[in-house]
């Protein structure tokens, strides 16, 4: 119930922290602001995840809410073939729902409408080797310049981001409760 009134959606940039505990339903956030951002012709939204292991899992889910529109992934367990097409795809704006690890940030989208952000303050955001750079940061900065929307959720914001939300410079939203009714957090001793 707390995804489907919290999020405003607009098309112009802003920076969003979704900060929500554990189970609160920030995926089913991102689900209902990707179905807003798509009823906009050729419109696409660039979800990045940490790693690549989370990959699946939210691939599945959004296979299933999305089964009308185009969904690639990109991320390095993938042949080059695959990443190939899959960057193709999402180039010529035939891909609408791109899911990707740190690197897909720099991925050319044409329409592109709405930045995901999750798990916002993990490290893998960042490349440490070479050419250095943050994901998180680089797609705040592509969202403005594209004047989009751009959403970091967490359930345990990095000091940065939670600064910014204190400055006013990000939008602070918060889920404070699990998404199922009665369940409640482990005990923890």
């Amino acid at each position: 119930t707390q995804a489907k009134t919290l999020f405003p959606y607009t098309t112009l940039f802003r920076s969003w922290l979704l900060y929500g505990i554990t189970g609160s339903g920030k995926t089913e956030v991102y689900i209902r602001l990707i179905e807003e951002a798509l009823k906009k012709d050729h419109a696409q939204v660039l979800v990045l995840v940490p790693e690549i292991n989370l990959t699946p899992q939210l691939e599945s889910r959004f296979r299933s809410r999305f089964e009308k529109y185009t969904l690639v992934t990109l991320h390095s367990h993938l042949t080059d073939n695959e990443r190939l097409t899959h960057w193709r795809l999402a180039k010529e704006g035939q891909a609408q729902i791109v899911i990707g690890t740190r690197l897909s940030v720099f991925t050319p989208m044409p329409h592109l409408s709405l930045i995901i952000i999750d798990e916002e303050h993990d490290a893998s955001f960042k490349q440490q080797e070479g050419f250095r750079f943050s994901a998180r940061d680089v797609a705040v900065v592509r969202g403005k310049l594209l004047n989009i929307p751009v959403l970091l959720g967490s359930a345990t914001p990095s000091l940065e981001t939670w600064q910014k939300a204190e400055l006013g410079q990000y939008k602070r939203l918060s889920l404070t409760n699990r998404a199922v009714i009665g369940a409640s957090l482990p005990h923890v001793e």
